[in-house]
């Protein structure tokens, strides 16, 4: 009772707040105009015995915030500069830690070839760019086993630079490319940390880069897209192993990525699939002795949205996660069925209701939302949640 109280709570005071957030920021500098947009978010999550993404969620939990600010302006016909703020706290993530997301100048020579430089946004599979746009799609969740909340920064962007195009195939529709290359930003707050430091080993140093493409197909068939991402991880990670008071050193060779995936909308139906294969080996060097370990995973989901009426979206997904660490059979996955109802409040302001029926949680190493530090009594092999989100943007 005191939960759905507090619950209530919130969600009055998002009421009495929302008509003062559709104003718009735009402006003008030198007769060009800058657009400003941005997003709030605000979640309560509550499980019944597992503790997820680093919250307590077995008691109800509204430590589940992100935001972000950004601006851009069209200098020329083909160039232009912007950047965005970002700052979230779920459970320890983020920690209230503001950062910058993104800054990117964008010069678009042809429809067929343009380039971007600075921190940019990473085109990997269907959300990877996008995941902060809420309102974009129906979850209050992505799919957790291919987008977790909790290795956010290890793909969402890269500081480097990009190559992409729009190339018509006429009849069979058009072809969008994307190549890049860059390093890794290292976050202390985010899920790698979190991961390593939670198993008595925190990095100290983090040298990480990153390089691969993305091919997308606008087919011929009307609302249905499909693509290929590619990404190569080259990660050089040296820390304290605290059990044995001593150093360490651990190096990816290789950590490939692939992913293929599908898009499909036809009125009022949504349909999206996703599957990605990780193909990770690491040398890890301690007390004079180096170890190879198998990190490999796949996973997948697949997905199925409908608006019901104008302002209700009924949605459900399955999700799965399958990690190569040795382990008990819930420590090697985690499968996860999802149903979501989306409410458009106004055109600015959504609620979403969400349900998850988990199974298996996945191994230490695996940074995909359960870990041993916030579950010290150690971790039941089924989890039930209940995630409430709402979002305003501009």
């Amino acid at each position: 009772m005191f939960r759905t109280m507090q619950l209530a709570s919130l969600l009055a005071a998002v009421a009495l707040l929302t008509p003062q957030l559709s104003a718009q920021l735009n402006f003008d500098v030198d007769g060009k105009e800058v657009q400003v947009h941005g997003f709030f978010s605000q979640g309560f999550a509550d499980s019944n015995d597992n503790n997820y993404l680093t919250m307590k969620t077995s008691e109800g939990s509204f430590a589940l915030t992100d935001m972000g600010l950004n601006a851009s302006v069209q200098l020329t016909d083909k160039f232009r500069v912007g950047a965005e703020v970002y700052d979230r706290n779920i459970g320890s993530l983020g920690n209230w830690q503001p950062i910058l997301d993104w800054a990117v100048a964008d010069y678009r020579f042809k429809d067929w070839f343009g380039v971007r430089a600075g921190k940019v946004k990473t085109v990997l599979g269907l959300y990877t760019d996008s995941q902060d746009a809420e309102f974009l799609y129906t979850w209050a969740l992505l799919p957790q086993s291919t987008y977790p909340l909790d290795l956010r920064s290890t793909y969402a962007s890269h500081v480097g630079g990009d190559v992409y195009g729009q190339i018509p195939l006429h009849r069979f529709g058009s072809l969008s490319y994307t190549g890049y290359y860059g390093s890794v930003p290292y976050d202390k707050y985010g899920g790698f940390y979190y991961t390593l430091d939670d198993a008595g080993l925190p990095p100290t140093s983090f040298n990480t880069s990153m390089g691969g493409f993305d091919l997308h197909w606008n087919t011929n068939v009307p609302g249905l897209a499909v693509g290929f991402s590619w990404a190569n991880v080259s990660s050089d990670v040296k820390g304290n192993y605290l059990l044995y008071h001593s150093p360490y050193s651990a190096q990816s060779d290789p950590n490939r990525v692939s992913v293929g995936y599908a898009d499909f909308s036809h009125g009022k139906l949504h349909l999206a699939g996703e599957y990605r294969h990780t193909n990770g080996f690491q040398d890890f060097a301690a007390l004079g002795q180096t170890s190879r370990n198998n990190y490999g995973d796949q996973s997948w989901f697949a997905s199925v949205a409908y608006r019901l009426f104008s302002k209700l979206e009924l949605g459900t997904y399955y999700s799965s996660y399958r990690t190569e660490l040795a382990g008990p059979p819930a420590a090697q996955h985690i499968y996860d069925g999802a149903v979501t109802a989306r409410v458009d409040l106004t055109k600015f302001w959504v609620v979403k209701v969400e349900g998850h029926f988990m199974d298996g949680y996945g191994d230490i190493y695996s940074a995909h939302g359960f870990y041993s530090d916030t579950n010290p009594n150690g971790l039941a092999p089924r989890t039930n949640l209940v995630v409430v989100r709402t979002s305003w943007y501009f």
